[in-house]
């Protein structure tokens, strides 16, 4: 067994592991890295969920929840290798932080409940994980629990999330009775006595040899048929050295084809340590991965993960704390060093590193360098934002930004005192630097301050911050979806001829459009297209540009009412210029107002954001939650059944959500929980658009 080497540092980028642990909410993710840090010396107690004492979950909302809302870096050490980890929400509401996460990390570790499978959030985790092409491998978690089975877990991940599952672990006793597993790569088994952190080496039950030896077949048969060198040997010998399936094992992780599936009880301790020894075995340091990729003038440059190349590195996170403003840099080349000028690529400014930081959740210990691979916390900067890339001043680059997902439900937020109506606007402003997927601003009819967030809870989450941190009293308005108008029949031929005479220079735009559906993008929250098939130089390139920005603007305000307008292709066919009176101005007014006139003429409808709500219920209740939900004008999609309770999975208006925890812990006698994931925007039927525009 490989023993704790906390006091040892990663000596190159190959002894690095930059991960995240990603899973559903309450899969167990906090208590998988909690046992981490344990194991490996980085703490001496180990932190409870269900207690508030984890090291992780730190800020006040979180232990008072019981849920991960920010991501949170801790570094440890384990078998000479430094572990940069990042524990990431699993709630939906938060799936950004876990988006920004995954953007600057190498691999991740996917947790899963042994007795729910693949869970919705699973799921977007996954698809989040393979849009950045991060490297995984799968934990099953809570083998401990009644009704735990690590094969009905397994067969979800075939299914759900479509990659090959490659079992290297067989539990050893179910439920109550999990003692330990099977080490199908030695073929050994690892027992964890009661009252003991670290597991004994063994040999296989008896009762458990054949079925041992069994499934070490299959996955010698799995990993041939997938990777050619295994593939090679094992038509040779009929079978594949340890040696062997080691190799292609790290190779199917890292080229993401297959998934290396362990099993565990994370709660009781048991499963960590091999655990460890896989993200060692099979996830890639930064020395593995590609080298980034960034542009420069227009053209792309790569750095690789080199110590002595310029300095290169993304922030991700910014964080204010009482000492100061944090900002968190995954280095991707070079090294920095304390008191060293570095420059924001995408503005040209140049700032300062007061103090680099190692950073363990809510504490720091500082060091004097950070080189390529590193994760660190940086004191100092002052205009950085999550996805700014900072860089060498002699040699810039600008890095990839992660996506910022668009906000979906608003509320009205007002200072109850007048005073407090200036300290406000800062906190707005602060909580918006720290995280871009709120948004902030001023209704122009109302003049109200309007907040926009990923869900009711992110709201919430942002409000209570507001009043603990800053001591403002804060009254909030009913939350409110974000709705969007699309054309479902469009006009053509429409002619819009812009004149403007008022002494001087005077102005003249003459444009015909067609405006059409864009079947293509159907039910995406932001689709437009603009072209133009004006032909002999009636209008010149440069207005043509100006035509379509005209267009972009009138996008923002649709004739329903008011919402931004998506899902539509612009066709500029016709036009005419002056000699001295056309302008850049002049056309882009003209394509604005001009796509305004032809929205009032098409036949338009009206869009609501639609999520899957995943609600498990007991079987007492289903008919009381499906009349519930055909009531909020669901469409259930799924239902299955299994010890006692049921999953139903339904298509919801997000605007019938509002309130719906409440009222599914009344019909379930709070027995109920529910998840949800964003599917995108649905028409809204034409009996209810007067009531959800005046919700």
């Amino acid at each position: 067994m490989r023993t704790n080497t906390q006091h040892l540092s990663a000596r190159t980028s190959a002894d690095v592991r930059n991960l995240g642990i990603l899973a559903h909410v309450d899969a167990g993710k906090t208590t998988v890295t909690e046992r981490i840090l344990f194991l490996t010396g980085a703490t001496h107690k180990r932190g409870e969920v269900h207690d508030g004492t984890t090291v992780t979950d730190f800020d006040t909302q979180e232990r008072d929840r019981g849920i991960t809302i920010f991501a949170a870096a801790v570094s440890c050490a384990w078998d000479g290798h430094r572990i940069n980890l990042i524990d990431t929400p699993g709630h939906v509401d938060f799936a950004d932080e876990v988006e920004r996460s995954l953007r600057v990390l190498d691999g991740a570790v996917a947790v899963f409940d042994a007795v729910a499978g693949v869970e919705p959030q699973s799921e977007s985790v996954w698809r989040q994980a393979d849009r950045y092409d991060v490297p995984r491998i799968a934990f099953i978690n809570k083998l401990d629990r009644a009704g735990a089975d690590l094969d009905t877990a397994v067969a979800s991940i075939r299914e759900r999330l479509h990659t090959a599952p490659l079992v290297v672990q067989l539990p050893i006793g179910r439920e109550d009775e999990f003692t330990g597993v099977v080490d199908l790569l030695r073929m050994r088994a690892l027992v964890w006595h009661a009252g003991r952190d670290t597991y004994e080496v063994v040999p296989i039950p008896e009762a458990l040899r054949e079925q041992a030896h069994r499934r070490r077949h299959v996955l010698e048969e799995t990993v041939a048929e997938l990777h050619a060198a295994a593939m090679e040997e094992y038509c040779t010998a009929s079978a594949l050295s340890t040696p062997a399936l080691a190799a292609a094992l790290r190779d199917l992780t890292l080229s993401g084809e297959g998934v290396v599936v362990l099993c565990g009880s994370a709660y009781r301790n048991r499963g960590i340590e091999p655990l460890l020894e896989a993200v060692v075995s099979y996830l890639p340091s930064p020395a593995d991965v590609p080298a980034v990729r960034g542009t420069l003038g227009g053209t792309v440059q790569e750095r690789a993960a080199d110590p002595a190349a310029p300095f290169a590195g993304l922030a991700f996170k910014v964080n204010a704390t009482a000492t100061g403003r944090l900002t968190y840099i995954r280095v991707y080349s070079g090294t920095i060093t304390k008191g060293e000028t570095v420059m924001d690529a995408g503005t040209g400014r140049t700032e300062r590193i007061g103090r680099i930081l190692r950073v363990q959740a809510d504490r720091h210990a500082e060091l004097d360098r950070a080189t390529a691979g590193d994760i660190v916390a940086v004191v100092g900067l002052k205009t950085a934002r999550a996805g700014t890339t900072l860089c060498s001043p002699a040699a810039p680059l600008v890095l990839e930004p992660p996506t910022v997902a668009a906000s979906v439900v608003s509320m009205a937020v007002e200072a109850l005192r007048s005073v407090d109506t200036g300290r406000l606007s800062s906190a707005l402003a602060r909580l918006v630097e720290e995280d871009p997927s709120l948004a902030v601003r001023v209704d122009r009819e109302t003049g109200q301050t309007v907040l926009s967030g990923m869900g009711e809870l992110h709201l919430e989450v942002a409000v209570e911050k507001i009043r603990r941190a800053h001591g403002i009293e804060v009254g909030v308005g009913r939350p409110q979806v974000a709705y969007r108008e699309t054309v479902v029949r469009g006009v053509s031929g429409l002619v819009y001829r812009h004149v403007k005479q008022d002494g001087g220079a005077g102005q003249f735009a003459h444009v015909v459009i067609d405006v059409e559906p864009l079947e293509a993008q159907a039910g995406t929250a932001d689709s437009f297209v603009f072209g133009s098939t004006v032909t002999g130089g009636r209008v010149p390139q440069e207005y043509i540009r100006a035509v379509e920005a005209g267009c972009r603007d009138a996008l923002a305000e649709g004739p329903i009412g008011g919402h931004p307008v998506t899902g539509l292709r612009v066709t500029l066919t016709d036009g005419a210029t002056h000699p001295k009176d056309s302008s850049e101005m002049a056309f882009r007014t003209a394509g604005r107002f001009a796509l305004r006139a032809a929205l009032r003429a098409a036949t338009m409808e009206l869009l609501e954001p639609v999520v899957e709500l995943t609600a498990t219920v007991p079987d007492d209740a289903v008919g009381g939650v499906l009349g519930d939900l055909a009531a909020r004008r669901g469409r259930v999609s799924d239902s299955t059944t299994r010890s006692g309770t049921a999953a139903i999975t339904a298509a919801v208006p997000l605007a019938e959500l509002f309130g719906y925890a409440s009222r599914l812990r009344s019909r379930t006698q709070g027995r109920g929980t529910f998840t949800t994931r964003p599917m995108g925007y649905a028409s809204v039927p034409v009996g209810v658009s007067a009531g959800v525009l005046g919700r």
